[in-house]
């Protein structure tokens, strides 16, 4: 069984126009303060700092899960309203092997289509994970390659 971590020891609410608000310990309060995730793909659930507007870390979580379900819900739906990251399904066609090409794509959010501009659009976080950028700075994450039907990884390899 694992073993019980204590919560961070912090406040969080909202303010009337939307805002996070955090109070700490002491009894300091900070307006407008942004949670930012260490590890947004590979460990999303972990180390998310709590930063005040100017950029300073605030308040450390170790683990969203040690944070009780109130405060984590207000953590959880700041960065969702802040992350677009879709993930990609399945390619279902590209419209050239040369860059710019469109590709028609499955998504976790539903169809759509992204231009590539170049290869170097296409980043490796890890050996099976990619970032696909496309032209208007959305990022679309492939979690796995191999997980991608056969049409699709075909479709991706001539890409990389």
């Amino acid at each position: 069984m694992a073993e019980a971590r204590p919560s961070p020891d912090f406040r969080l609410s909202r303010d009337p126009f939307g805002r996070l608000v955090l109070t700490l310990p002491d009894g300091a309060e900070h307006v407008g303060v942004v949670p930012v995730r260490a590890f947004p793909i590979g460990a999303p659930d972990e180390g998310v700092a709590l930063v005040s507007a100017d950029g300073r870390e605030l308040a450390w979580v170790e683990r969203l899960a040690d944070v009780d379900p109130a405060r984590r819900a207000l953590v959880e739906a700041d960065l969702a309203s802040r992350e677009f990251v879709p993930e990609i399904r399945a390619i279902r066609e590209v419209s050239s092997f040369a860059t710019p090409s469109t590709w028609t794509i499955d998504t976790d959010r539903g169809a759509a289509t992204l231009v590539l501009k170049g290869e170097e659009d296409i980043r490796r976080l890890a050996r099976s994970t990619l970032l696909i950028a496309d032209r208007h700075g959305v990022q679309y994450l492939v979690r796995d390659v191999s997980a991608l039907d056969r049409h699709s990884r075909k479709l991706l390899d001539r890409f990389l």
